[in-house]
């Protein structure tokens, strides 16, 4: 029987338990990203949690951050993370349990979120409406589930923006074309603040960052996963795809070997009345 929820091809694809630790593996190696934290910690100081409130984590993941929030609410807050995926959110539920964390994990979709009417203080939302073919209802249900004053922070990647070097020119287009269709909304990232207006929420705070790889190591799950799908498709030969290969060790081996995608992020809130429709760019900090 399929599963009747309005979920996601993203979903439906990597459901398979056979892919968990894979997942698992990328959602980690990720979170240690520097560029990734320093993004975090920005969208975190913007919504200020204070204790006592309700906050949910839309695509909880391995819940890093529902544990974050579960901090900030203490204990006579709640922190929620929504995961739909059965691997991740046991192991979500295991790493909160062996932390000590009084977060707590369900079921659920973005686009039909298991919460009544205006019960949360506080929503976060990393890196998921990239795989959402309608985002606008993800975020319209995140907007439906707050309370009026309550805060929304959205992190998405913006895939137009990916660069893997060195890499042969004519090769280059199809590497890009690779990248963007790896996601059902692959400039999710750029259009954060329209989503948030459209959904009738007041965006106070833009910011973005880079994920930066390690330039002295190839990121071989990314490279060959990009390199297969290229030849799959029919946009490079096998030929191009190990001389972007071996280009890509020998630019390694020199320490200037380079892929990044730029992410950002979007803070809003429920206003009382009509949601403004601009809002201030404002960066989180560079580390140095």
């Amino acid at each position: 029987m399929s599963d009747p929820r309005p979920t996601s091809a993203f979903h439906a694809a990597n459901i398979d338990p056979a892919l968990t630790d894979r997942l698992i593996a990328a959602l980690d190696a990720q979170a240690t990203n520097p560029g990734v934290r320093r993004l975090r910690a920005w969208a975190h100081a913007q919504l200020a949690v204070r204790p006592g409130e309700c906050a949910l984590d839309v695509g909880a993941g391995t819940g890093s951050e529902t544990q974050v929030l579960a901090a900030a609410v203490g204990a006579q807050g709640r922190a929620v993370g929504i995961e739909p995926h059965p691997g991740l959110r046991a192991v979500a539920e295991q790493r909160a349990a062996e932390a000590g964390s009084a977060a707590r994990f369900l079921d659920g979709d973005a686009l039909a979120l298991p919460l009544p009417d205006g019960e949360s203080d506080v929503v976060w939302c990393e890196r998921v409406l990239q795989h959402l073919t309608d985002p606008a209802k993800a975020v319209a249900e995140m907007a439906r589930v707050l309370r009026p004053g309550g805060r929304v922070a959205l992190l998405d990647t913006d895939w137009a923006t990916f660069v893997l070097h060195p890499a042969a020119p004519e090769v280059r287009p199809a590497l890009a074309a690779v990248a963007e269709g790896t996601a059902a909304t692959p400039d999710a990232g750029r259009r954060l603040a329209g989503l948030l207006v459209e959904a009738g929420l007041a965006v106070d705070h833009l910011g973005a960052d880079v994920l930066l790889h390690d330039s002295r190591t190839v990121s071989e799950p990314i490279v060959r996963g990009i390199g297969a799908a290229a030849v799959g498709r029919g946009l490079i030969t096998e030929v191009q795809r190990d001389r972007l290969y071996a280009d890509l060790d020998a630019a390694a081996a020199h320490g200037t070997f380079h892929l990044s995608v730029a992410m950002l992020g979007a803070v809003a809130h429920r206003p009382a009345g009509p949601a403004p429709r601009t809002a201030p760019a404002d960066r989180p900090p560079r580390s140095r």
